[in-house]
């Protein structure tokens, strides 16, 4: 998917869909509602969008992009693999939480496309991924995890746990824990399942 460098115009045409899509829903969405929304013209999205999915899709691996450059970041910083797991989780849902409308077009509204779910080749997740994977490869090098953990599927599993967490704070209409809470819960809950029999 080629584009053009990101611009103020771009941003802005991005910032526009997630706020568009969040409310209306991605179907119910129209390119001219983005547009209207951003203050262009309808012909200007497709100067940097070939379609209302690639749209949704620019939404997503922007988002994936700006975590990655956080987490990989902030993870550098860390030295121990079960402070960098703890973290990685604390990070992907803090950002549920300060964006709740792109966190309902990432959970909600991404799911819905039919070309995202069947045409689309997620490298941006995969890169997300392994960033997981990458801490528990670590972590086993150093005795902190479980040396007969598959990483390939530990990654998903964490993955999923995390995304569950982060779809059903979305849906809740009253919100019966915080997100901070729900970070700190996971960790203690995939830790014990995967340390290594001498870390405490």
């Amino acid at each position: 998917m080629e584009k053009r460098l990101p611009n103020q115009k771009y941003q802005k045409i991005i910032e526009a869909a997630i706020k568009v899509f969040a409310k209306k829903g991605f179907y119910n969405a129209k390119v001219s509602d983005v547009a209207k929304q951003a203050e262009v013209a309808d012909g200007t999205i497709y100067l940097y969008f070939k379609n209302k999915d690639d749209l949704l899709i620019s939404i997503f691996e922007n988002s994936m992009d700006d975590f990655f450059n956080q987490a990989s970041e902030e993870l550098l910083t860390i030295p121990s693999p079960k402070d960098k797991l703890k973290k990685f989780m604390e990070l992907h849902l803090k950002l549920v939480q300060k964006n709740p409308k792109l966190a309902v077009v990432l959970q909600l509204e991404l799911r819905s496309s039919h070309k995202f779910m069947q045409e689309y080749k997620a490298e941006k997740f995969f890169e997300y991924l392994r960033l997981i994977e990458d801490i528990i490869i670590e972590g086993q090098e150093q005795n902190v995890f479980q040396n007969d953990i598959n990483p390939q599927i530990a990654k998903r599993v964490i993955f999923g746990a995390i995304d569950e967490l982060a779809l059903e704070w979305v849906l809740m209409n009253s919100k019966r824990y915080s997100l901070e809470e729900a970070a700190e819960q996971l960790f203690t809950i995939i830790f014990s399942g995967i340390k290594h029999k001498e870390e405490k």
